[in-house]
């Protein structure tokens, strides 16, 4: 004797879950979807090269013209504000792994 729901459905006869579905379902991000990336840092040359350099390796379509700047009260740290292509998950964690583990980097959020 089997255990059947209203519609039918039994245990034995469950359609098949997709194998990333539960993965998709723990996301509330659509890829692919534009999404802010705040990386903060001290005021130094170079940093914000760096940060563009890092993401057109994950965003090759990167537009670094939609980069913003805020400098913090006083002037020691630099925030800086990367708009990038979020394809998966995958990408957006070693982006941010990436990013956390440069020298010049202080916080990102």
């Amino acid at each position: 004797m089997s255990a059947e729901n209203d519609n039918g459905i039994t245990p034995e006869n469950t359609p098949a879950t997709p194998p990333d579905a539960e993965a998709r379902k723990d996301s509330l991000i659509e890829y692919p979807s534009l999404f802010p990336i705040k990386v903060m840092g001290l005021k130094a040359d170079g940093y914000v090269q760096a940060i563009t350099h890092i993401a057109h390796q994950f965003d090759p379509a990167f537009d670094a013209s939609t980069l913003e700047l805020r400098e913090s009260k006083g002037g020691k740290y630099l925030g800086v504000t990367i708009t990038v292509t979020a394809t998966s998950r995958e990408q957006l964690d070693e982006l941010y792994r990436t990013l956390s583990t440069h020298p010049m980097v202080k916080v990102v959020l």
